[in-house]
């Protein structure tokens, strides 16, 4: 993946600053790393960012193109199976962090929303959900199932669009 490097000086008036955000607003972005360098008046940050090339030009288009696609979940599941679908998110980013390794890499947002519709509660419960395989499952098991929990026993007729 192709890296990205920005100077935002401790005196920039905010162009700097803008040319980063402007980037970051149109590139899928998979980690920023941030450094304060110390330099008298020349102090600054820098600012390293890993991004995915996407295909056919997508960068220039901003994330309106990127977003097209994206379900809602927010709007798909219930109030009580958004807070898991969000801690399993969160334990997922933490696990990614973790391992150096993009968090799609781990559970794509569909996985995530079918493990809370589903009420996995079972290894054999994650293994019936498409893409999620024997060394994912016997990995993460344990830390899945402390989230999943959480959601209430009953199923309602919600389903992942």
């Amino acid at each position: 993946m192709p890296y990205q490097f920005f100077t935002v000086p401790m005196t920039d008036e905010g162009s700097a600053a803008a040319e980063l955000n402007e980037f970051l607003a149109n590139h899928r972005v998979v980690s920023v790393d941030r450094r304060w360098l110390e330099l008298g008046h020349q102090s600054c940050w820098v600012m390293c960012v890993e991004y995915i090339v996407s295909q056919a030009g997508n960068q220039q288009r901003g994330k309106t193109s990127l977003s097209r696609n994206r379900i809602d979940y927010k709007m798909v599941l219930s109030v009580e199976e958004f807070s898991v679908y969000s801690e399993l998110r969160q334990l997922r980013k933490e696990l990614a962090q973790i391992e150096a390794v993009p968090v799609y890499a781990l559970f794509n947002n569909e996985q995530l929303a079918q493990m809370v519709q589903k009420r996995c509660a079972k290894k054999s419960d994650l293994l019936s959900i498409d893409g999620i395989g024997e060394a994912k499952v016997d990995k993460y098991l344990d830390r899945l199932l402390i989230i999943l929990e959480k959601l209430p026993a009953s199923t309602d007729n919600s389903t992942v669009p």
